[in-house]
This record gives C-alpha cells, sequence and structure tokens, in this order.
C-alpha cells in the first residue's frame, strides 16, 4: 500500500504512527552531509552537522530560519541534548566527544582509550544517570573527506560509555565492524545499535542489533533486530510506544518492537539521521543528503526517564 510520501507494510499498526495526510517537508537544501541532528525544546530549535563542509546548522523552529551555529566544527558528526540541556558532538577532526557548556566554551569528554587516540566518534547518546554512549568507526579517519586520513591507533571500532562520575571511557562492545547509528528503548533497558559493516565488506553486517542493559552499564544479548534489504541503515530513534525509527537510502523506515517493518517515510536523498521534535513531539527531522526534511507523525519521539 502505498501514499506519495509513505509505504504501508501494515496497515493495522501504522495507524498508531502515521498520518497518511502529512507531507514530507523540506526545510533546507545546501548541505554536503547532513547528519546528527539534536533538538533543544527549550527554545525549539535544531541542530545538526554538514561534516564535509565542517559546519553545524541551526534551524528555528518558530521563523523556519537556518543560521550557522559553528564554524569550524572539527567535521562533528552525531550530536545530542544532555541532561541538563548541554550539546554533546561527535567531531571526526578532533578524534574525540566533546560538550558545548551553556557559557559557550567546549569541554573533551573523550578523546582516547587505553592511552590511543580514537578513531572518528560518529554518534552518541546519553542515559538518564548521565552516563554517554559513543561508537568509533573509522569513517572520519577513512579520507579527507569528513575528516582527516589516519590510520586507527586502536585498530578496532568500538562501542563506548563514559561514566558519569569518574569520566572514565570503557569499551562495551568490540565486536563490530563499523558500529555506526545507536538509541535506547523508551524504557533504557534496551540499546540499540547499527553496524555498517558491510561499506567496507562485501559479505560485512548490515544490520541493527539489540543489547540488553544492565544497571551498572555493562551490555548482554546483541540478538540482530533487523537486517537492511538496501544501503544499510544509520541513525536511528524511538517513539514513545518503542517503534524504531531508522535511516536508510529511501527514506525512514519504522519497525514494531518485534522487529516487523510497519511503514516507509520516502525522502528524495539518502538518509542519515533523525530526530524528533515539535511542540509536540511528534515532529520527525530527517537528515539527508544535502539537507534537512521532517513529517508530522501520529506518535511522539521517547520521552526521557
Amino acid at each position: 500500500m502505498s501514499d506519495a510520501d509513505f509505504i504501508i507494510h501494515d496497515p493495522v499498526r501504522a495507524r498508531a504512527v502515521i498520518r497518511r495526510s502529512a507531507k514530507v517537508e523540506k526545510l533546507y537544501g545546501d548541505c554536503r552531509w547532513a547528519e546528527g541532528p539534536a533538538y533543544f525544546p527549550a527554545h525549539r530549535t535544531l541542530i545538526w552537522s554538514d561534516i564535509p563542509n565542517e559546519r553545524m546548522l541551526r534551524f528555528d523552529e518558530e521563523t523556519g530560519a537556518v543560521a550557522e551555529f559553528r564554524r569550524p566544527s572539527g567535521f562533528s558528526n552525531g550530536n545530542t541534548v544532555d541532561r541538563q540541556g548541554r550539546l554533546v558532538t561527535c567531531e571526526h577532526g578532533g578524534r574525540r566527544v566533546v560538550r558545548t557548556e551553556h557559557d559557550g566554551s567546549i569541554t573533551v569528554l573523550a578523546d582516547r582509550w587505553n592511552g590511543k587516540r580514537l578513531n572518528s566518534p560518529n554518534d552518541v547518546v546519553v542515559k538518564s544517570d548521565g552516563s554517554i554512549w559513543f561508537t568509533d568507526p573509522t569513517y572520519g579517519i577513512d579520507s579527507d573527506y569528513e575528516g582527516y586520513k589516519a590510520v586507527s591507533e586502536i585498530g578496532a571500532s568500538n562501542v563506548y560509555r563514559i561514566d558519569p562520575g569518574t569520566g572514565a571511557v570503557d569499551v562495551v562492545a568490540d565486536d563490530f565492524v563499523k558500529p555506526n547509528g545507536l538509541c535506547f528503548s523508551p524504557d533504557e533497558k534496551t540499546l540499540y545499535i547499527v553496524d555498517t559493516g558491510r561499506t567496507h565488506q562485501p559479505d560485512g553486517p548490515c544490520h541493527v542489533r539489540a543489547f540488553r542493559v544492565s544497571d551498572d552499564g555493562r551490555l548482554s544479548g546483541g540478538e540482530v533486530f533487523a537486517t537492511s534489504e538496501q544501503a544499510g541503515f544509520d541513525g536511528l530513534r524511538c517513539d514513545e510506544l518503542g517503534h524504531l525509527w531508522m535511516a536508510e537510502d529511501d527514506g525512514v523506515h519504522c519497525y514494531h518492537p518485534d522487529g516487523s517493518l510497519i511503514a516507509r517515510v520516502l525522502v528524495p536523498e539518502w538518509v542519515a539521521n533523525v530526530e524528533f521534535g515539535g511542540a509536540r513531539g511528534n515532529r520527525l527531522y530527517i537528515c539527508a543528503t544535502g539537507g534537512l526534511y521532517a513529517v508530522m507523525l501520529a506518535v511522539r519521539g521517547a520521552k526521557r526517564l
């Protein structure tokens, strides 16, 4: 079943998340590779990265205006907002995770593990206990397009957790080829992590895995939740009902918590990442290659615990 901006795979379940009269809007279109959207509800703005142009942009929801937030950006990629309303950013250029304080100053949260420089932190999420979780593939050091070409000092692409009390950086998953987007389920008992290893290995992984999260920050399980039939998933977010909204090459794919595909939001460019925002939390922002898109949904993004 298809509409102009949607393909519906499960009509019954889709009623809870899709309003088929809604339209995908293009909000901005002057990027080289749009990524890492992060929404600030207090002032209704969205910040995202334009990686190859080494800048970060800001969209004002009230006026529709777009302006530069930061240039140079250190080839920033993934962004999120912490529990104190501060911006947390993955930088390819500095090979680090940083926080923008309320006064605009920058605090380095992680740039090394076991004395070795990180590869190029890609995407990041903050848990309710203040811990910061991020992926570290090599995309930013593979070439000079999204960072600075270099050899990995660690020799692996891992997933890390920054302890909220000590600031210690620990590996929480080391069996990925290229860990990419990640997000928590609404109850934070599950962490979903994308592996885009097929970009480097012809028969590599092209899926998202689901891990159980313990109270002390350890992961277990890691079963495959869904496998991409296209170029591969990228960024992803959960809504309040636990559905996953995952970036794909033809748009955004919505999955039920049981792993079945419900619907697709069609976008005319390759999608890299998504974020919930809007006055009621039901506007899905979409970073897609050259710009920023949005669509109104029938469901809100997951609330923070």
